[in-house]
């Protein structure tokens, strides 16, 4: 049994490709309300929440892999890995992003202390260590939408942005059969570099109408996404990625999806093509 943690982005596409191997998968969530198109799908639901452990105990039950895609809150995701290893189970994946302990963003900060305590853990796991999500960019689609134009601190920088349906294929073949990437770390990115310019362009050309993107200070950004509706310290740390993605943080690309998949990865035009009406 796989216990996928939880019903996001990434966790929802993981179960959906698991149920349609016919896998058994568990996922674990607050709200079964929200998971109601898993079940329909076969997954068993799990109700229980990371900052109560004594509840992950009762998900981990049987379990045999773990693919840990949850909000990088050391606490809770920590709280995860230890009840992995009571259960013993023999295998995490963990869905992270760039990772270091001196970073200027706290999110980078929490993902290394997470990775640490999984690898203290002994549990054997696979690091899946995604680029900029072209996702991210629904966050702009109202703005898009109501003035055909957005704006952002990440300047001219490039970013290999990958779709989190190609990360959460990803994760399904590793959970399908764990034991080869044990220890193993993959960068999983699209196609190729990408700046908000392009994004732009490939919007433009695919509504019809000309898109504009404008260049934005770290506070203009800040406080844009606030406004927004973001809460703050997320905002805080979105910005300050977005300007260290302005100095090429993000510029990189692998060809990790295309080896995982047999396919390459999708491309920023596949992802504004099957979310046209978002941003119409």
């Amino acid at each position: 049994m796989i216990l996928v943690t939880t019903a996001g982005k990434v966790g929802s596409e993981t179960v959906r490709l698991l149920r349609q191997r016919d896998m058994p998968v568990r996922v674990l969530v607050r709200d079964p309300a929200k998971a109601r198109a898993l079940a329909e799908a076969g997954a068993e639901i799990a109700v229980g929440d990371l900052d109560v452990p004594a509840s992950l105990d009762e998900a981990m039950t049987g379990i045999g892999t773990v693919a840990l895609v949850s909000p990088a809150m050391p606490a809770q995701e920590l709280n995860v890995i230890r009840s992995a290893v009571h259960a013993g189970a023999g295998h995490v994946i963990k869905a992270t992003s760039k990772a270091s302990a001196d970073s200027p963003i706290a999110r980078r900060r929490w993902q290394a202390e997470i990775e640490v305590g999984l690898a203290a853990s002994g549990i054997p796991h696979t690091l899946l260590r995604s680029n900029a999500y072209m996702q991210n960019a629904l966050m702009l689609a109202p703005a898009i939408a109501a003035t055909s134009s957005f704006g952002s601190s990440a300047g001219k920088g490039r970013s290999g942005l990958v779709d989190s349906r190609d990360v959460a294929a990803v994760a399904a073949e590793i959970a399908a059969s764990p034991a080869a990437h044990a220890g193993q770390t993959y960068g999983l990115t699209g196609p190729e570099l990408l700046s908000n310019y392009d994004v732009a362009a490939v919007l433009s050309k695919l509504l019809g109408r000309t898109i504009t993107y404008r260049e934005l200070t770290f506070e203009e950004n800040r406080d844009a996404m606030i406004r927004a509706g973001v809460p703050a310290p997320i905002a805080e740390m979105n910005a300050q990625a977005f300007s260290l993605t302005a100095e090429g943080d993000a510029e990189w690309v692998t060809s990790d999806v295309l080896s995982f998949l047999g396919r390459p990865a999708r491309s920023f035009e596949q992802f504004a093509a099957d979310h046209a009406t978002a941003f119409s």
